[in-house]
């Protein structure tokens, strides 16, 4: 079973706000001349404490001066676009003049004792991973081909008609993916009954369905828990799906064909497939394997792993709720553009952190309706015990973010690339996003043919660049240690997610491990005169300090390529600055 704990316990934000450690920087030669070539600020920019500020450098200019008399800064360059290769930038962040930034050991943060012995990681869903990401690019593929264009048509024509969902214990066929091996989509033909039916949610199992199963009783429960909990979830969020089949429901077919996805073999090493959406289900009645409707495929418990892995009753329980509501965000995300707006796919990157954010809602619903202490097995767990399943999504791959957030794009990557690190940062921006919306912005980003920075840009009303100026530095400046955590600019905060304080519970957790070395993972390197090259991805930000000198009024930085030329402007080279308060 894949699983995150929930027992993270709770303690004062002040104890692991962002962590004034220093990394160890970049080496190499030395010199403190170069040229000032401002970027759109010119003279000195002058921050009180606190205050941050945007300097864009994609005019040709090279350099910032700001205040010094012993001023601190986080400065946080940044290449916030979209249109550009994922691959590392080489550049230099360089200070005509600075002194050496101070070091507090981890020690001084007053970090909670010993972990527990009950809390774990998440491990690798791998298999999960790669079948989404084959299921998104086949997907890209039909809708650049037009496959989808005859089903738009068809959907706006016939808008307003109903039809009435089949009986309760009547049964139908459907088309179910059985196989992607070597890009060779197969599928099978599987008798199905329909055991529950509710007002959002129709619940079919697969007559085959392996023995030691679900009770009637328990698919009613389970039908009903879809329908009246997750389904609206996601829905309040994000709106609703497309109505192709104009039966009002979204379908939830449980068949032993999806646990056929994952060998037995490899479940332990790479995981499972849990559940998935079929976009071809939308391509009309000229496809073959379309079974033309909305529909969420899913696992069934199978005790005895007679179709592949062992799932018991308690394992689908636990494991299907999340995966229903990150689905079912996908399934949301391409009806609308792709059926209701005749549009294309959105960007993989930006519909997986959304999905990411659907997983949470999940954790949201029980943390509103069990505060603290209720619900716990510990009554000091930040988590209540029924959001362990729909945290898993967002903690570990945003630590795992914000240790190396130089290295993975959060506006490049897609399903294509497996791996955490950039679905944790595209659940942080996602998160960020919602934060200042208080999540309106998720409805506008589904209901629109806009995708990837664009999209956002519309849905928020504000260039791309500036929000992304002040999301990379609430990475750090949320939570500051031993201070209110409105000390930063509402812009430069969270609102419901403290997460110093748990990427910091974490770290305690699992040890250390190799995997969460720090109690804060976004680290600090120095700014020097040192001019030496450092390598940072489109799409993605890097963390310096830099503490001036007693002595010098002015400090000049240079952000640049090297030999000190300009940055690219399709870059949209940025340093996000913000003052940072004495003693931090």
């Amino acid at each position: 079973m894949f699983q995150l704990f929930a027992a993270v316990s709770a303690f004062g934000a002040a104890a692991c706000g962002g962590s004034s450690n220093t990394g160890t920087g970049p080496t190499g030669p030395t010199g403190s001349g170069f040229k000032v070539n401002p970027c759109s600020v010119g003279g000195t920019l002058q921050l009180a404490v606190a205050q941050a500020a945007r300097v864009d450098c994609s005019n040709g200019g090279t350099t910032v001066t700001v205040a010094g008399n012993g001023a601190s800064y986080l400065i946080v360059p940044e290449f916030p676009t979209d249109q550009a290769q994922n691959t590392p930038v080489t550049y230099s962040l360089a200070a005509g003049e600075a002194a050496a930034a101070a070091r507090a050991p981890a020690a001084s943060l007053g970090l909670p004792g010993a972990p527990s012995t009950t809390e774990r990681l998440r491990p690798a869903n791998l298999r999960q991973q790669s079948f989404d990401a084959a299921m998104r690019s086949r997907a890209a593929r039909m809708v650049s081909s037009g496959a989808f264009q005859r089903a738009s048509a068809q959907y706006r024509a016939s808008f307003s008609r109903t039809v009435a969902p089949p009986p309760v214990g009547s049964t139908r066929s459907f088309r179910v993916l059985s196989s992607i091996q070597n890009n060779n989509y197969q599928w099978k033909t599987v008798g199905a009954q329909l055991v529950y039916a509710g007002a959002n949610v129709l619940l079919y199992i697969d007559t085959l369905a392996p023995a030691g199963g679900f009770t009637a009783s328990q698919l009613q429960q389970f039908g009903q828990y879809f329908d009246g909990t997750l389904y609206p979830i996601d829905t309040t969020d994000f709106g609703q799906p497309s109505d192709v089949d104009n039966n009002g429901h979204v379908i939830m077919l449980m068949s032993p064909v999806v646990n056929g996805l994952s060998p037995s073999a490899q479940c332990s090493t790479q995981g499972f497939v849990a559940g998935f959406f079929d976009q071809e289900d939308f391509a009309g009645p000229t496809d073959p394997n379309s079974n033309q409707g909305e529909i969420f495929y899913s696992i069934v418990p199978d005790p005895n792993g007679t179709a592949s892995c062992v799932h018991t009753v308690s394992d689908v329980e636990f494991d299907i709720p999340a995966t229903f509501l990150h689905e079912l965000q996908h399934l949301i995300n391409f009806s609308q553009h792709v059926i209701v707006h005749n549009g294309p796919a959105e960007t993989g990157w930006l519909d997986e952190g959304l999905s990411i954010i659907a997983e949470e809602a999940g954790a949201v619903h029980y943390e509103q309706k069990c505060p603290p202490p209720s619900c716990r097995t510990d009554p000091s767990q930040i988590f209540p015990d029924s959001a362990e399943s729909f945290v898993q999504g967002f903690l570990y791959d945003s630590y795992q973010y914000a240790l190396l957030p130089d290295t993975a794009s959060v506006t490049l990557h897609s399903d294509s690339d497996n791996g955490f690190s950039w679905r944790g940062g595209d659940w942080l921006l996602m998160r960020y996003l919602g934060d200042q919306t208080n999540n309106a912005v998720f409805r506008k980003l589904e209901d629109t043919y806009a995708t990837g920075v664009a999209n956002i840009e519309a849905a928020m009303g504000t260039p791309f660049p500036t929000l992304f100026s002040d999301f990379g530095l609430a990475l750090y400046t949320d939570s500051l240690p031993g201070l209110p955590r409105n000390t930063a600019p509402a812009v430069d905060r969270f609102v419901t997610r403290n997460m110093p304080q748990l990427w910091a519970r974490l770290y305690v957790t699992s040890g250390p491990s190799a995997d969460v070395p720090y109690p804060a993972p976004v680290r600090l390197f120095s700014i020097t005169a040192d001019t030496s090259s450092s390598l940072m991805s489109p799409g993605t930000t890097a963390y310096y300090r830099l503490d001036t000198p007693q002595t010098a009024a002015t400090v000049t930085i240079q952000f640049s390529a090297p030999g000190a030329h300009a940055l690219p402007t399709a870059l949209h080279p940025q340093l996000a600055i913000f003052r940072l308060p004495p003693g931090q």
